[in-house]
């Protein structure tokens, strides 16, 4: 498995952690649970926000960070393989938490109750019908998050498709540099099992993938036979599957900013897959901000406006692009599993 790196992964997030936990086992284990841990620092509340574009989406409490809603935070979300059932693993996460009295308070006896909002994806066929994650893989992912974690087949990537392809777990992450969001950290974590194809047919290279990310990951063209085997695999794509993530910024917003992050995210999401959102994609992505930079106004801002919307557009716009980095993170990471060939396997030409 290859391991995310520092300066481009989304625990590059002060306060934000990644667990991994799955079963691989062919043929009857192909699937797994991933658990983004979040941390508020003092009195600093991370806000949590959720944007909802797919047709099939399989989820729990994402009513809940609705920002016109009482609750605006989450102490973890879990990214899980197994369809509707996986959701059990978030009932894991929560009993991890409860245990490390991490949650909302509740009263003066250090009750709590743990926010953990989840999402899905369709992976049930890779496997046999009947191994998916259930409380104890959420409660192992949980208990492993760290700063370092894996990426490619592992966690709720484990048994991931990207159209006829292995997907996976990818992350990346950037640093702005300058302008109104000079100094503000963004990151994202994407389970890429898109119904939609990754890579195009006429290059054979990921569509999102720009300069930066050919030299990051050593691609070149692939030859026109392995180009041709990548369009051929495409028309035996299956018709159900999900990408899901989260994107994570240090920028203080509040919950409603928070919410047009996950919302900007799913133009990176629509970058990298085509076609996207489809009616059978359950396509979710959540968004937290742990408040740890406090942007400044980014210049005058007219009266009844929010006043850091310069800040705010410039965050979302480097969102969209590390998500995109983030689906290309995952699909040229991915190993094999059972039938499902790697994009590397397929077109090893590309490699440098």
């Amino acid at each position: 498995m290859i391991t995310s790196r520092a300066g481009n992964r989304i625990t590059d997030v002060g306060g934000v952690t990644v667990g991994h936990h799955h079963r691989i086992e062919e043929p009857q284990w192909a699937t797994g649970t991933t658990v983004v841990r979040v941390a508020g620092e003092g009195d600093r509340v991370p806000m949590v926000a959720v944007d909802v574009r797919g047709g099939g989406p399989g989820t729990r409490e994402t009513d809940l960070l609705d920002p016109s809603n009482t609750v605006q935070t989450a102490h973890a979300i879990v990214l899980t393989g197994g369809s509707a059932y996986g959701l059990a693993a978030a009932d894991g996460v929560m009993g991890v938490l409860e245990s490390e009295g991490v949650g909302l308070p509740m009263d003066e006896q250090g009750h709590v109750v743990p926010i953990v909002p989840a999402a899905v994806i369709f992976d049930l066929p890779v496997g046999e019908w009947h191994a998916r994650p259930d409380a104890e893989f959420g409660a192992r992912a949980a208990w492993s998050a760290g700063v370092d974690f894996e990426v490619g087949s592992v966690g709720a990537g484990a048994g991931a498709r990207a159209g006829a392809l292995k997907g996976g777990v990818g992350t990346a992450s950037v640093r702005i540099p300058d302008g109104p969001a000079a100094g503000i950290t963004v990151g994202a974590l994407m389970v890429a099992n898109p119904v939609g194809t990754v890579i195009d047919p006429d290059t054979g290279l990921p569509w999102a993938a720009g300069k930066d990310d050919l030299e990051r990951h050593g691609l070149r063209t692939p030859s026109g036979p392995e180009i041709a085997r990548l369009a051929e695999l495409q028309e035996k794509a299956k018709v159900l599957n999900t990408t899901i993530g989260v994107l994570a910024t240090d920028a203080a917003f509040d919950a409603a900013m928070t919410r047009r992050v996950a919302m900007a995210g799913h133009d990176g999401l629509a970058r990298a897959i085509r076609p996207a959102h489809s009616p059978l994609d359950g396509d979710t992505i959540f968004a937290l901000a742990t408040g740890a930079v406090a942007p400044g106004a980014g210049g005058p801002i007219p009266p009844g406006m929010y006043p850091q919307v310069a800040v705010l557009a410039e965050v979302c716009r480097h969102a969209a692009h590390v998500v995109a980095r983030a689906i290309v993170d995952a699909v040229i990471s991915a190993t094999p599993v059972g039938e499902l060939a790697a994009y590397t396997q397929v077109a090893p030409s590309a490699l440098r």
